[in-house]
């Protein structure tokens, strides 16, 4: 346990230190590790273990995580723009209020993550699982959304305008007044989805019918 601490202890202050900023954290073991605030910019954490880490208002701009393990970590207001987390683990997740604007999260897993009021624009969500997640009043505005798992997420109030959800799976999932306009919901499974109050102005719908739908929509 000693040398676990002073191994996070060491790695924290190759992070830190003004004059050796180490680049490159890929496969390292930073469970738990507290690195709240720091400008982390462009940082290699390709395919390290962030569990459990305290990453919240971090700037995270451009960084790989791609293949991270960042389940239960706490990013909450993070700075992720344009940053790569594809096929991460960010299963149960604080993401409350980050950006992730411009984000590569191809088979991101988020199942049962917070995602409260984060922004998503312009999003790479394709095949990602958001499963159980909370998506209240997030912003997914030209979010890429083809074939990701929605089932039972909660998405009231959130912005999707022009969104891709193609092929999505939004079974259960709570969409009350969010704003769908222009979305694309072609072949989108909507059962029993609850679109109470939701906004589907020029929303393609999907094709074929929908069976024992529990959709109530009022514009």
């Amino acid at each position: 346990m000693k040398n676990y601490a002073a191994q996070q202890e060491f790695i924290l202050s190759q992070i830190t230190n003004k004059y050796f900023q180490r680049r490159d954290f890929s496969g390292c073991d930073l469970r738990g590790i507290d690195l709240k605030g720091i400008d982390l910019s462009g940082v290699n954490f390709i395919g390290a273990d962030l569990r459990d880490a305290n990453l919240s208002g971090c700037i995270l701009t451009r960084a790989n995580l791609s293949g991270a393990n960042l389940m239960q970590a706490s990013l909450r207001e993070t700075n992720l723009y344009e940053a790569s987390l594809c096929e991460a683990n960010l299963i149960n997740t604080d993401l409350t209020r980050a950006n992730l604007c411009g984000t590569f999260l191809w088979r991101a897993k988020f199942t049962g993550s917070n995602l409260w009021g984060a922004s998503l624009c312009d999003v790479d969500l394709r095949e990602a699982d958001l499963s159980e997640s909370k998506l209240i009043e997030a912003s997914l505005i030209e979010a890429n959304l083809v074939r990701a798992n929605l089932t039972g997420a909660k998405l009231c109030g959130a912005k999707l305008l022009e969104a891709n959800l193609t092929e999505a799976n939004l079974t259960g999932a709570d969409l009350t007044w969010a704003n769908l306009t222009k979305a694309n919901l072609n072949k989108a499974n909507l059962w029993e989805t609850n679109l109470i109050y939701a906004k589907l102005r020029d929303t393609i719908m999907p094709d074929g019918t929908i069976e024992q739908p529990q959709i109530v929509i009022s514009y």
